[in-house]
C-alpha cells in the first residue's frame, strides 16, 4: 500500500509540473523586452523563437527579411551574463543554470534607431529541465527502446522534480533568513526608541528640577 502511495503521488507530481511556455509578444526594432523565469540550479534551458515583421499593405505579420536579428541576452541572480549572442530571425538558444533564482532573459532585434521603427512579432517558447530534452533524438542516437526511452523520461522527471524540491527549500531558507533579520532590526529599533524616551524622560525630570530650584519652589 506504501508502494502504491508513492508511486500515486509521483505520478501526480509529474502532472502538476510544467515547465514549458509558449507565447508571442509585439516589439518595436528598437525595443528590448524582458522575461523572468525561477530556475532550479544545473538545469537546462532552451529556447525557441520566430520574428515576425509587420507588412503595412497586407496589415499582416510575415517572415522577417534575413537582415533583422534577434539579440538573447541572459542574467543569473547573481546579474552575471550567462548568455549574451545575436542570432538570426529564427533559431533557438540554450543554457544551463550555474545558480539557482530567477533568471532574466532578454530578447531585442538588431536594429538600429535609423532604420528602426517596425513592428516586430516574436514568437517564444521556453522549455525548462527534461521539456528541453529531444527524446526522439535520445532514442535514435542511444538506440533505446519505448520502455527504455519511457523510463528515462521517468528518471529525469524525478531527477527534475528533486532539483524543484531543492530550489523550493532554498527560497524557504532564504525566505527565513530575511525575515529573521527583519525581525532583529525591528527589535533593535524598538530597544533604540526606548532607549531615547528614556534619556529624554531623564532629562526632562533633570530640567524641570533644575527650573523648580532656581524659582526656589522645592
Amino acid at each position: 500500500m506504501n508502494i502504491l502511495s508513492t508511486f500515486i503521488f509521483v505520478f501526480c507530481c509529474l502532472q502538476l509540473i510544467s515547465l514549458s511556455s509558449a507565447l508571442y509578444f509585439h516589439i518595436g526594432e528598437t525595443e528590448r523586452k524582458c522575461f523572468i523565469e525561477e530556475i532550479p540550479d544545473d538545469t537546462l534551458v532552451i529556447g525557441k523563437y520566430k520574428v515576425e515583421l509587420f507588412d503595412e499593405k497586407s496589415n499582416a505579420y510575415l517572415p522577417s527579411t534575413p537582415g533583422i536579428g534577434m539579440h538573447v541576452e541572459v542574467k543569473d541572480p547573481d546579474d552575471k551574463i550567462v548568455l549574451s549572442k545575436l542570432y538570426t530571425s529564427e533559431g533557438r538558444f540554450t543554457f544551463t543554470s550555474h545558480t539557482p533564482g530567477e533568471h532574466v532573459i532578454c530578447l531585442f532585434s538588431n536594429s538600429t534607431a535609423w532604420f528602426g521603427g517596425q513592428k516586430l512579432r516574436v514568437h517564444l517558447d521556453i522549455d525548462v529541465g527534461e521539456h528541453a530534452v529531444d527524446y526522439q533524438s535520445v532514442s535514435a542516437h542511444e538506440k533505446l527502446t519505448e520502455l527504455q526511452l519511457r523510463v528515462r523520461q521517468l528518471l529525469d522527471q524525478v531527477e527534475q522534480i528533486t532539483k524543484e524540491q531543492s530550489y523550493q527549500r532554498y527560497r524557504e531558507e532564504r525566505f527565513r533568513n530575511t525575515s529573521e533579520s527583519t525581525n532583529q532590526r525591528v527589535l533593535w529599533w524598538s530597544v533604540a526608541q526606548l532607549f531615547v524616551l528614556v534619556v529624554a524622560g531623564f532629562w526632562q525630570m533633570r530640567h524641570l528640577k533644575g527650573f523648580f530650584e532656581a524659582k526656589k519652589l522645592v
